[in-house]
């Protein structure tokens, strides 16, 4: 591990080439430190504490994710927690929300900073694995000497974002260690244990968000949870991030309305009764031609007045 000096000089040799925005993105995030947030890595700095009052009211605001986080922090710190592993849950500002840590390590991290109500963005400490998972919004490992501060290199990070059900950046999770034997491949295995857990938060987030609706995977090869919500009628109530971004959709689509079965290129048979089968048909239909009568009844072949009769059958009128 470099010395404090040496870890330092190397950060403003990087930081102040014109190039290092583009070489790698440990280099961009050195750069945004000193150029956007004034920051020096030989700064002996600690993040942001915030007062009890302020680290109450991000609970409150927090308080859906904090208990859709809650068992799987505790899967997750059941798994890593002996390897001398801290777990913490932040909102999308980098205030650390919860954590889990051994009771043997608290005096470590605490040292360091990662506890409950400390802030963890780049403009709080640097470059660290969730000031920089925020900034970047994608998972990123930080390992020792790539943090800013040089006071930080002692630590290894890897940190996953979390998005909400409508694909915006709502937290996130990370696992931090101080041991000097936190080789990259064991980092490796961590990073990919805070991925699996922050995507099933993410789930958990979208299908209470959606709670009445049929939840379906869509097969795509992406990280995180592909979900879409469906109505009964078979049209996309809401989409995880990775759906949208696999699908094409976007708020303004799923408002207007879109079939599932258009997305995902399905022959889907209609089932229940008739009449909920009919009204399904019909949404559809309407769906696809932007709620113009005149088209949808010309694609079913019958008058307006009759698809008007048929709509006001089935309470869609």
């Amino acid at each position: 591990m470099p010395s404090i000096k040496d870890h330092s000089e190397q950060v403003y040799r990087v930081a102040n080439q014109s190039s290092a925005a583009v070489s790698s993105p440990v280099a961009a995030s050195w750069r945004r430190c000193m150029t956007r947030h004034g920051l020096a890595p030989e700064e002996a700095r600690l993040p942001w504490r915030l007062p009890e009052a302020e680290l109450l009211q991000a609970r409150e605001r927090s308080g859906v994710l904090i208990s859709e986080a809650g068992g799987e922090l505790d899967r997750l710190f059941a798994i890593v927690g002996k390897a001398g592993c801290c777990l913490l849950l932040t909102d999308e500002k980098g205030i650390a929300l919860e954590r889990r840590g051994a009771a043997g390590d608290d005096a470590d991290f605490r040292d360091i900073g990662l506890w409950s109500g400390t802030v963890w963005s780049e403009a709080s400490v640097g470059t660290n694995g969730i000031g920089t998972a925020i900034a970047d919004e994608r998972p990123v490992v930080i390992q020792r000497d790539q943090h800013f501060l040089s006071r930080n290199i002692g630590l290894s990070c890897a940190t996953a974002p979390v998005r909400d059900e409508a694909g915006r950046l709502a937290a996130a999770l990370d696992v931090s260690t101080c041991r000097g034997d936190a080789s990259e491949a064991i980092v490796s295995i961590l990073a990919q244990a805070v991925r699996d857990a922050a995507a099933r938060i993410e789930a958990n987030l979208f299908r209470r968000a959606f709670a009445g609706a049929r939840i379906v995977l869509v097969p795509v090869d992406r990280a995180g949870p592909a979900l879409l919500a469906v109505d009964r009628d078979d049209l996309v109530l809401g989409a995880t991030r990775a759906a949208r971004v696999s699908l094409g959709l976007d708020d303004r689509r799923i408002a207007a309305g879109v079939p599932a079965s258009d997305l995902l290129q399905e022959d889907l048979r209609e089932g229940g009764e008739l009449p909920d089968a009919e009204r399904a048909a019909l949404r559809r239909v309407l769906s696809r031609n932007n709620g113009n009568v005149s088209m949808a009844a010309d694609i079913l072949g019958i008058s307006r007045a009759t698809l008007y009769r048929k709509m006001k059958r089935v309470s869609l009128t």
